[in-house]
C-alpha cells in the first residue's frame, strides 16, 4: 500500500459489506469538507478505480430540478481525487492543476462517477519526485447516458522542500 489512506482504506474494505460505503464516505467526508456537505456517496475504493454517487437531492439542484454544474465537478474531482490519493506517498502532497469540464447535455436523476488510474500512471506517481497525472472520469446519470465528460490533472510535490 502506497501511503496511510490507502492502508486505512484496505482495513475498511475488510470490514462487512453493508459498513464499507458508509465507513469510506465518513472517513473522506470527515477531511474533505466540501464534498460532505454536497452529499456524495463513496460506493467503492480500490487502488484503481473509485466509484462514487451523487443523488439529486434539492441542496444540490440548480434551478431546473437537475443536478447542479458545480455539484458534478465536486463529484468529479472527489473521485479522481481519492483514486490518485490512494497511490500519492506520504512524503508528497497531492494537488489539483487542472478541471476540464464539458456539459453535454442536461443531467437527469442521481450522477454515478466511476475514475480510473492505469498502472502505468501508478507507477509514475510512485517512482516520479514530482509530476502530474491526467485522470478521466466517467459520470452517468439515471438515463445511462454521460452529460458531462470530465478530466482532472492532478499534481504531486515533495513535502519537504530542497
Amino acid at each position: 500500500m502506497a501511503n496511510n489512506f490507502s492502508r486505512i482504506m484496505g482495513k475498511i474494505n475488510r470490514s462487512p459489506d453493508f459498513m464499507r460505503s458508509f465507513l469510506i464516505t465518513k472517513l473522506f467526508c470527515s477531511k474533505v469538507k466540501f464534498a460532505g456537505t454536497s452529499g456524495i456517496k463513496i460506493l467503492k475504493v480500490s487502488e484503481n478505480v473509485v466509484e462514487i454517487k451523487l443523488a439529486n437531492k434539492k441542496r444540490v439542484r440548480n434551478h431546473i430540478g437537475g443536478i447542479h454544474a458545480v455539484a458534478a465537478a465536486v463529484l468529479a474531482e472527489s473521485a479522481t481525487g481519492i483514486v490518485f490519493g490512494m497511490n500519492v506517498p506520504d512524503s508528497h502532497i497531492p494537488l489539483i492543476k487542472s478541471m476540464t469540464i464539458n456539459y453535454q447535455r442536461r443531467m437527469q436523476g442521481d450522477l454515478h462517477a466511476v475514475a480510473t488510474l492505469s498502472a502505468e500512471q501508478i507507477v509514475e506517481i510512485n517512482s516520479s519526485e514530482k509530476g502530474d497525472v491526467t485522470i478521466a472520469v466517467k459520470i452517468t446519470d439515471e438515463s445511462g447516458q454521460e452529460p458531462i465528460e470530465c478530466l482532472m490533472q492532478w499534481a504531486w510535490v515533495s513535502k519537504v522542500r530542497k
